[in-house]
């Protein structure tokens, strides 16, 4: 029998699960964030004033998957957008709709936030995710262009 996946809020308490999947997230994208930028990030997921938040899907007691999603205003709409920045499950734990039941996490909050769209974006090699996307959203056809701020 197939145990169900929960998803819930992150809390205070979750910073050991929550760091590992991180670590596993930033694996997958071959990059390093800094200490001192994860503890921020941390605390500000937890801070009721941040338009920053973090979901966990849980098995059995067990972390199994993350996903950050952020408000901001647009010009576009009266309503605020939601960028779900990241997501990530453990890939032993892939394939148990744990990614999809995350997504819909961020589009239950969305609404009942008022807000317009929510939006992600993910790298072109991420082949298994974008199945799951195709079916949970549009693929608009816009491209990425981006300049690092030193």
């Amino acid at each position: 029998m197939t145990s169900t996946v929960l998803i819930r809020l992150l809390t205070s308490e979750d910073y050991d699960a929550w760091s590992s999947l991180w670590k596993g997230y930033q694996r997958f994208y071959n990059v390093d964030i800094a200490e001192s930028v994860t503890a921020r990030t941390f605390a500000r997921l937890l801070d009721s004033v941040e338009p920053m938040h973090c979901a966990l899907a849980e098995r059995d007691g067990t972390a199994i998957g993350l996903v950050h999603f952020i408000f901001h205003r647009s010009t576009w709409t009266e309503g605020d957008y939601c960028y779900l920045q990241d997501l990530f499950v453990d890939p032993a734990s892939r394939n148990t709709g744990s990614g999809r039941k995350l997504i819909e996490h961020v589009y239950d909050a969305a609404r009942r936030r008022g807000a317009s769209r929510v939006y992600w974006l993910t790298h072109e090699s991420n082949i298994d995710a974008m199945k799951l996307y195709d079916k949970v959203a549009e693929r608009p056809g816009f491209v990425q262009y981006r300049r690092a701020i030193p």
